[in-house]
């Protein structure tokens, strides 16, 4: 099984890419962000063409999320992050996919910083931190799949020191990153390549791409249940080099089907919400 996410930045300007991408590289279920669309302007239908059901949060300009299943219908869990009834940003959504808990996810970029907005990304990693917690103890496999806006360490950056004022960058972002991954949360790309540099973002901006001048910051994590079956990563980097592309790439990762599970306390069961 294939899952990837891909920060499409606009689903309609992009949508065939975004279909050509899906033919060539067929990925069982795709996460998708920033879909700068309301609900009512996803082009379900074209999508339903490609052989993929889905599921949506979108919002009119800006953010948005989605799921997107190969031949299958994904089951929504839950939309909207937990833990802030005044929060409408449209970020974050939970499926139930082929026997997996899939969380798309678009974490808030915080720039400029400090500021409102800074406060607002480390608030809202705040609650996610919650939530991720309750969902690497559910007992099922979960993937936690999205654009985070966080550059994990400096291997993970051509060269920080130009974007060392960014919110990406800034202690309290990789502090809260490194929170999660102290949950137990295995970081698939980096458990595969290794000490090898891999990028997933390329800024339009001084020929970022050409010179391969490149960030990660869109990550698939994986619990304990998940992380096993773990055989490959990697990046659509070609997807990056078409004709007005979105400045990321579609990340991916390959699993082994799943296996029959010993009976005890392992039954089948929706991850709780609390708040």
């Amino acid at each position: 099984m294939k899952i990837a996410t891909f920060n499409i930045n606009g689903i309609n300007t992009r949508l065939q890419a975004l279909l050509a991408w899906l033919e060539k590289e067929q990925p069982d279920i795709a996460c998708l962000q920033e879909l700068k669309a309301p609900g009512d302007a996803f082009p379900a239908q074209a999508i339903a063409d490609a052989g993929y059901g889905a599921i949506w949060h979108g919002q009119k300009s800006w953010n948005g999320v989605a799921v997107l299943a190969r031949d299958a219908e994904p089951v929504e869990i839950g939309r909207g992050l937990p833990g802030d009834p005044e929060d409408t940003q449209s970020r974050y959504i939970e499926a139930a996919v082929g026997g997996i808990v899939v969380v798309c996810l678009y974490l808030p970029n915080g720039n400029p910083q400090p500021g409102p907005k800074f406060d607002y990304k480390l608030a809202w990693f705040d609650r996610f931190l919650k939530r991720a917690q309750q969902l690497y103890d559910c007992g099922q496999p979960v993937v936690l799949a999205g654009d985070y806006n966080v550059v994990p360490t400096d291997e993970d950056i051509y060269d920080p020191k130009s974007w060392r004022k960014d919110a990406l960058l800034q202690p309290e972002s990789r502090e809260r990153y490194n929170r999660l991954i102290g949950q137990g949360w295995t970081d698939s790309l980096r458990h595969v390549f290794g000490e090898k540099r891999v990028y997933t973002f390329w800024d339009y901006f001084r020929q970022h791409w050409e010179r391969d001048a490149g960030l990660r910051i869109d990550h698939l994590l994986l619990n304990a249940e998940l992380a096993p079956r773990l055989r490959a990563a990697g990046v659509d980097r070609w997807v990056r080099g078409q004709t007005k592309p979105s400045d990321h790439a579609p990340t991916w990762i390959e699993i082994t089907d799943g296996v029959e599970r010993p009976a005890a306390s392992r039954t089948a069961r929706r991850p709780r919400t609390k708040t």
